[in-house]
């Protein structure tokens, strides 16, 4: 294929503590589908190839990354070769919005004066504070929009809440169409990590909501 046919490609990388709802938001927005069930995440990346009208065909990387960050080295690389970010903490989780401190550091701190596309995401935006929400809407966007001059969505994989505002954000923000044909529907794939492909997830017994 020559160079002039090659698909655009832009890779869109979520990052997190695991069990914040990366996986899940992911699935909801390329299937429709919440499952309950928790899978620890090694790797995945989720391709999408479609038309764009006036630029052509684009191809979409959607890299779902392990919480537990066992290859830095990897995770470096990733940083320094993405076009957007989402970093996602959990509503119910206040550790999980430090670790979200702590990458977006990291990402400007690796990329030095180029830019950083970040969409800040609080998961589980369903839950109640009887069911467990610790943090507040408002205090995270004054923090996120107001001091990081990042995006800010509050969305939920449960419901499909904002799902789509997710990507959305991303792909606004690195000047592609965020309205998605729905041929690309039609188009999804996934291609498990060489790391995945060695590792079965581990697969817990019981159940717990990831929105």
């Amino acid at each position: 294929m020559s160079l002039s046919v090659r698909p655009t490609t832009v890779r869109l990388v979520f990052l997190g503590a695991a069990g914040v709802g990366k996986s899940a938001l992911i699935r909801r927005f390329l299937h429709d589908l919440f499952d309950h069930k928790y899978t620890r995440t090694v790797e995945e990346l989720h391709v999408l190839e479609y038309d764009t009208a006036g630029c052509g065909k684009m191809r979409l990387e959607i890299l779902d990354t392990s919480g537990s960050y066992s290859f830095p080295a990897m995770r470096e690389l990733c940083i320094r070769h993405s076009d957007a970010f989402a970093l996602v903490y959990a509503v119910d989780d206040p550790g999980s919005f430090e670790e979200v401190r702590r990458l977006r550091d990291e990402i400007l701190e690796l990329r030095g004066g180029k830019s950083a596309p970040i969409t800040v995401v609080g998961s589980k935006a369903d839950l109640t504070e009887a069911e467990g929400r610790v943090l507040q809407a408002g205090e995270a966007m004054s923090t996120v929009e107001g001091e990081w001059a990042a995006d800010f969505v509050e969305a939920s994989a449960r419901t499909g809440a904002n799902t789509l505002r997710v990507f959305g954000s991303m792909l606004q923000q690195v000047n592609l169409p965020h309205r998605l044909s729905p041929a690309v529907r039609r188009r999804r794939d996934t291609e498990p990590t060489a790391e995945e492909k060695r590792r079965a997830p581990l697969r817990k017994n019981n159940s717990c909501i990831l929105s």
